[in-house]
C-alpha cells in the first residue's frame, strides 16, 4: 500500500496480513477509532467480552489450541491495567499472544490524563517485549514485529500501546515481508557434540527418564511426532509436567503420568532414582522439583530448552542444549540412528520391573462412595464419557485442576489449556472461550470450582451472546478445596476464610444468563446428568455437588523433596518400596 491511511486502518490491516481470524476485546474512548475500522469489515470477528482480563485468557486458549497467536485489544488506563493478569499469565506458560492497547494522544501523556497510564511500565515484568508506538508511520512494522517475538524462540505475550492520535494520524504501511524482523533470532539448532554426548549417554543408561514439558507443544505438532518416536526408539519410560500433557499419549504404554507436587508416585519416584534424565521443555518448576538440594541426585541430567535463561537457573545440568524442541529432537535422532546405537536392554528390563513395583501401589485409587460424588469419581466419568470425541479440556486452578489432570487422558498436544505457572483463578472460563472460537464444532469443557469459576462468571454473557457451546463443569464442594487441603496438613486444621458462604444457586444463574443449568448430587445420577450436558447444543453450567473434605493426593509437602509424597491410602503401605514415602 503505497497510499498513506490512518493508524486505526494500519491495526486492522496488519492483523489481516497475519492471519487473524478473531480478535477478543472490549471497546473505550482510547481504541474507539480502531473499533470504527473493524465495524467497516468482515474478515476479522470480534468478540465482546464482559471484562479485559477475560479477554487476554480468551486469547490464551485461542492460542495454546492452535498454536497461532492469540490476540485481544483494550482501552487505555484501566482496560490496559485489567489485562496485567493474563499477561503475566501467558509469560510463565509462554504462551504467544498480543495485547493493543489504547493510550491517550501522545501530546496528553505524562499529564494524568483521563484514562492514563504508564502501560508499558506496568507491562514492562510481565511481557516479553512491548512497544509505545509515538509515530503512526512505524506502527504497522511493530506490530508485525510484535507477531514475530511473541510466536519465535520461547513462546511469550507482547503488548503494542497506540495513542489515540497516531490511531487518526495518515501514515505509510509497512508491509508484513518489509517489517523488521532481524533483531531477534533465536538460536534454533543444537550444539552437535553435545547432542552425540547425550546420545551415548542414552545407549550407557540403566534407570533412564525423560521429563518432557510445555516447551514440546509449544514447538509444535512436529515436536510432540518426534518425542514419541523417541520414546518408541528408545523404550525410555515418559513423564511429563502439567503444561506438557498430551505431547506423549495418556495411552501410551511408557507412560508413567504426571510428575510433581500431584503427580503420580511411580513418576515422581523414577525421576527421583533415575540415573539419565533428559528434560525437553521444560524449567524445573519447583512444582516439580521439591526441594532442590535432594531433586534426583545420583542423575546424569540434560536439559533441552530453547530460552538459555532456563538452563542451570534452578539446577544444574550436565548437558545443556540450547535449540527448539523440534529440531534438536530431529538431530538427535538421526546422530543416533547413523551411529546405531542401542540401549541397554537388560539394564532397562530390571528398571521397568521397578516402575512396575511403584505402579502397583495404585496412587489414584480412592474409596469411592454411594451416597456422595467423589470427585474423583466425576473425573473418571466425565473422562469415560467423552474420550471419544473431539475433545478440549480447560480448568481453573486448585484441586479439581490436578484432579482433571490425575484422571482426564490427553492423546495429543493442543487439547490441554490450563494456568501452570501463575496458577490463575478465573483463566479456565474465558480460556474455553477462547477455545471454542477456534473449534466450533469440538466439544469444549471447562472443569472448575465454584471459587476459581465465580471469579470470571460474567463471561457467561458472552457465551451465549456469541452462542458458544461450553460446558462448565463445577466441582462444587464449597470450599476453597486446596486452601482448606493445605490448612488441613500444613496449619494445624485452622480453616481460616476456606469457606465459600452465600454462593448462587448455579442452575438459576445459568438460566439468568439464557444458559442450560444442571445439579447433581447422588452419584447414580451422575452420567445421565453429564449426557444430558453434552446433549445440549449451548453453553450449560453443570453444578456437580461432590464430597465437601476430599483430600487431592498424591502431594509432595511444600518444602519436601519430591520423593516424599503423602498418599491417600495406608493399606498400600506394605507395597511401598521406596524411601521417604508418607502415608496419612
Amino acid at each position: 500500500m503505497t497510499q498513506p491511511i490512518t493508524g486505526a486502518q494500519m491495526v486492522v490491516q496488519a492483523l489481516k496480513d497475519q492471519g487473524v481470524d478473531v480478535v477478543f476485546g472490549y471497546p473505550g474512548g482510547a481504541v474507539l477509532p480502531i473499533y470504527d475500522e473493524i465495524f467497516l469489515q468482515n474478515e476479522i470477528k470480534h468478540v465482546l467480552v464482559r471484562h479485559e482480563q477475560a479477554a487476554v485468557h480468551a486469547a490464551e486458549g485461542y492460542a495454546r489450541s492452535t498454536g497461532k497467536v492469540g490476540v485481544a485489544l483494550v482501552t487505555s488506563g484501566p482496560g490496559a491495567t485489567n489485562a496485567v493478569t493474563g499477561l503475566t499469565d501467558a509469560l510463565m506458560d509462554s504462551i504467544p499472544i498480543i495485547v493493543l492497547s489504547g493510550q491517550v494522544p501522545t501530546f496528553m501523556i505524562g499529564n494524568d490524563a483521563f484514562q492514563e497510564a504508564d502501560t508499558v511500565g506496568i507491562t514492562r515484568p510481565c511481557t516479553k517485549h512491548n512497544w509505545l508506538v509515538k509515530e503512526t508511520d512505524a506502527l504497522s512494522g511493530v506490530i508485525h514485529e510484535a507477531f514475530h517475538v511473541a510466536r519465535s524462540g520461547r513462546p511469550g505475550p507482547v503488548l503494542v500501546d497506540i495513542p489515540k492520535d497516531v490511531q487518526f494520524a495518515a501514515g505509510t504501511y509497512t508491509p508484513k515481508v518489509k517489517a523488521n524482523t532481524s533483531r531477534y533470532q533465536p538460536k534454533v539448532k543444537g550444539d552437535p557434540e553435545m547432542l552425540s554426548r547425550l546420545a551415548e549417554a542414552i545407549a550407557t543408561a540403566k534407570r533412564p527418564i525423560i521429563y518432557s514439558g510445555g516447551g514440546v507443544i509449544n514447538s509444535g505438532p512436529a515436536a510432540s511426532q518426534l518425542l514419541r518416536e523417541l520414546v518408541d526408539e528408545t523404550g525410555f519410560p515418559i513423564t511429563s509436567t502439567l503444561m506438557g500433557l498430551g505431547a506423549y499419549p495418556a495411552s501410551g504404554e511408557k507412560w508413567l503420568g504426571m510428575l510433581g507436587m500431584h503427580g503420580l508416585y511411580e513418576a515422581n519416584l523414577a525421576m527421583h532414582g533415575c540415573d539419565l534424565m533428559i528434560n525437553i521443555g521444560a524449567r524445573f518448576d519447583d512444582r516439580i522439583t521439591g526441594r532442590t538440594q535432594d531433586f534426583s541426585p545420583n542423575s546424569q541430567k540434560a536439559h533441552i530448552d530453547i530460552d538459555p535463561s532456563s538452563i542451570n537457573k534452578v539446577i544444574r545440568v550436565d548437558m545443556p542444549i540450547i535449540g527448539d524442541v523440534g529440531h534438536v529432537l530431529e538431530d538427535l535422532l538421526r546422530i543416533w540412528k547413523s551411529q546405531g546405537r542401542k540401549t541397554d536392554k537388560a539394564a532397562l528390563s530390571k528398571w521397568w520391573a521397578q516402575i512396575d513395583e511403584w505402579r502397583a501401589v495404585k496412587c489414584l485409587e480412592f474409596k469411592n462412595s454411594d451416597t456422595v460424588i467423589k470427585p474423583q469419581y466425576a473425573m473418571q466419568r466425565l473422562e469415560a464419557l467423552t474420550k471419544d470425541r473431539d475433545r478440549y479440556i480447560c480448568t481453573e486452578v486448585g484441586q479439581h485442576q490436578m484432579w482433571a489432570a490425575q484422571y482426564l487422558g490427553f492423546e495429543e498436544p493442543n487439547r490441554w489449556m490450563t494456568s501452570g505457572g501463575l496458577g490463575t483463578m478465573g483463566y479456565g472460563q474465558p480460556a474455553s472461550m477462547g477455545v471454542q472460537m477456534a473449534h466450533p464444532d469440538a466439544l469444549v469443557i471447562n472443569v472448575a470450582g465454584e471459587a476459581s469459576w465465580l471469579m470470571n462468571m460474567q463471561e457467561m454473557g458472552t457465551m451465549v451472546q456469541y452462542r458458544m457451546p461450553v460446558k462448565q463443569f463445577i466441582l462444587n464442594n464449597e470450599r476453597l478445596g486446596m486452601v482448606r487441603q493445605w490448612q488441613e496438613l500444613l496449619h494445624g486444621e485452622r480453616y481460616s476464610q476456606s469457606w465459600s458462604e452465600a454462593l448462587p444457586d448455579f442452575v438459576k444463574l445459568a438460566e439468568a444468563f439464557g444458559a442450560k443449568g444442571i445439579q447433581c448430587a447422588d452419584p447414580k445420577d451422575l452420567d445421565d446428568a453429564i449426557k444430558e450436558m453434552l446433549d445440549h447444543d449451548g453453553p450449560v453450567i453443570f453444578d456437580c455437588l461432590v464430597e465437601k473434605h476430599e483430600n487431592c493426593f498424591p502431594m509432595i509437602p511444600s518444602g519436601e523433596p519430591h520423593n516424599k509424597m503423602l498418599l491417600p491410602n495406608a493399606e498400600t503401605q506394605n507395597q511401598i518400596t521406596a524411601p521417604g514415602a508418607v502415608l496419612v
